[in-house]
């Protein structure tokens, strides 16, 4: 395996992308960045700019492009980043972001974007019976509950339902999805660095999938 990956998980809120990034990152030893952690953690600290945040995320809007390119940008200059890769979570969203991602990271590019493809109704599905740890933000849901009852199996924390896990909200974050994100997809295949992978499945299989994507690409670029 070679050490390290530049990697963007791109894919439908509640695909299963969260999971996903967290073994990701384990796999190939890097950070999990994900723009959605950075967020509640000024919204629970109740920051000025949390407290702006909380009312875009409980209406299940997306923030304002300049705030979350700069959020990004500042974690991407940090060395841990730097020396071995990261998998970004959450970012970009829109075709703003993707511009943007590609400039920060001139110097040291992305190595692959993949599209992690679940379809919508099964997204709609599964985020209706999410719930979350508040503190570390462990996934869990109605049919997979932790050991003890809505105590987080890694942290102690307290596993929830999200404010903005409302049906509404959620019809409101996909529609968004399709109209903000969604173009995405043409915009880095355009540019040769993505890879659409079948998000449905046991997890274990699913990382298999993103794993021979990934090594693959990583392989193609070593040679």
């Amino acid at each position: 395996m070679i050490p390290g990956a530049r990697l963007v998980l791109l894919g439908r809120q509640g695909a299963g992308k969260g999971t996903q990034c967290v073994r990701l990152s384990r796999h190939y030893v890097v950070p999990h960045i994900s723009t959605g952690d950075m967020l509640r953690a000024a919204v629970k600290e109740a920051t000025a700019f949390g407290q702006k945040a909380k009312e875009y995320m409980d209406a299940g809007d997306l923030l304002p492009d300049d705030i979350i390119i700069g959020i990004v940008n500042e974690r991407l200059e940090r060395d841990d980043t730097k020396k071995r890769g990261y998998i970004l979570d959450g970012f970009p969203r829109t075709l703003a972001q993707a511009v943007a991602l590609i400039d920060i990271t001139h110097r040291r590019p992305i190595d692959l974007v993949i599209d992690l493809d679940v379809p919508r109704e099964v997204v709609l599905e599964r985020l209706a019976g999410r719930r979350v740890c508040q503190d570390c933000g462990t996934n869990y849901s109605v049919a997979q509950r932790p050991r003890r009852e809505w105590t987080c199996d890694f942290c102690g924390g307290d596993v929830i339902q999200r404010a903005d896990d409302t049906e509404e909200a959620i019809n409101r974050r996909l529609d968004l999805y399709e109209r903000e994100t969604r173009p995405l997809i043409e915009f880095f295949a355009a540019r040769d660095e993505l890879e659409t992978v079948d998000g449905l499945g046991p997890p274990d299989e699913v990382l298999a999938r993103l794993v021979r994507a990934v090594d693959a690409e990583l392989q193609r670029r070593h040679k």
